[in-house]
């Protein structure tokens, strides 16, 4: 394979949005549409919740302005983060090669070895952006709070205690969460539970014949032959794989009260692929990105928060 002299490339604003793109949204909760995306977040988005008292009253020939409304905000400010990273070149070289030669399982091959470099630090960005939309605690070096930190502090949410999760227990403690749901969310059409990769298993081994209650052959007399990845329900309700949550933690939501904020469009993005061999000989390459990522959720009092 012919490579070039240098891969020196550099994509600055809208231009490094694509591949700022490719490795913020890529993880599992964003890539699936699990909760709602605003791309184009400048610098900061107010989340506006309005609340009313009994509007409806006894009818009377004159305006009475007795019901009352009630105006309150939250902020949705992404925060700026960087990659700083050092490849070396021979290292990959083998791989690139296998990509061109078309043994790979990449399904869409990057044009170019700085575009196949980029990519790899992308999937790496995306693992780290998963955790933190979920665990993340901003007091940590490259982390934005995740939703286990600002539902815990919000007193509006609905907590539910939590259990050390098993194939045994995990319906009757999902039954819980549902339980808790506010009435006026449960038939919502996007509400959601939320589960970590434990818990997640858990309830796929129970209805695989695990648990007390569903028989010794699980459905459908499968065990967990039954489950081959596709969508999961509770009591009529659409569960997500959250990787990022931790152990023992879920969230009940609506998808449009959970959102993930980024500039995509920012003129401070920049994705830039340094070939060092032009500056100091090495074969080392500098992958450099700069993005901005954060979290929000809007009406505290229509979530669940199981810790």
């Amino acid at each position: 394979m012919a490579t070039t002299n240098s891969l020196t490339t550099t994509y600055a604003g809208e231009f490094a949005g694509k591949y700022v793109s490719a490795a913020l949204l890529s993880g599992k909760t964003l890539a699936e549409g699990n909760i709602t995306v605003k791309p184009n977040v400048k610098f900061k988005e107010v989340m506006k919740k309005v609340a009313t008292d009994d509007i409806v009253k006894d009818a009377t020939c004159d305006f009475d302005a007795t019901s009352t409304l009630t105006l309150t905000e939250r902020i949705l400010q992404p925060e700026e983060f960087q990659v700083n990273l050092q490849l070396c070149k021979k290292d990959f070289r083998s791989d690139w090669e296998a990509v061109q030669m078309g043994y790979s399982a990449f399904d869409n091959l990057p044009p170019s070895f700085s575009d196949f470099l980029i990519a790899h630090v992308a999937g790496k960005v995306a693992q780290k952006v998963e955790q933190n939309i979920w665990n993340g605690t901003n007091a940590n070096a490259g982390e934005f709070d995740g939703f286990v930190t600002t539902l815990g502090a919000d007193g509006d949410v609905v907590d539910v205690g939590a259990q050390a999760s098993t194939s045994a227990n995990v319906v009757g403690e999902l039954g819980k969460i549902v339980d808790a749901i506010p009435s006026g969310v449960y038939a919502s059409d996007d509400l959601a539970i939320y589960l970590p990769s434990n818990m997640y298993r858990n309830y796929v081994r129970a209805l695989g014949g695990f648990a007390s209650n569903v028989g010794a052959a699980g459905t459908n007399d499968q065990g967990t032959q039954w489950f081959n990845g596709g969508a999961l329900t509770f009591d009529g309700i659409n569960i997500a794989l959250a990787q990022g949550l931790p152990s023992d933690k879920a969230v009940a939501a609506e998808k449009g009260n959970l959102f993930f904020g980024t500039g995509l469009l920012a003129d401070h993005n920049e994705v830039k692929v340094i070939d060092m061999a032009d500056i100091d000989g090495s074969q080392n390459v500098r992958v450099i990105m700069r993005f901005t990522a954060g979290i929000q959720h809007a009406i505290g009092s229509d979530i669940v928060l199981y810790s």
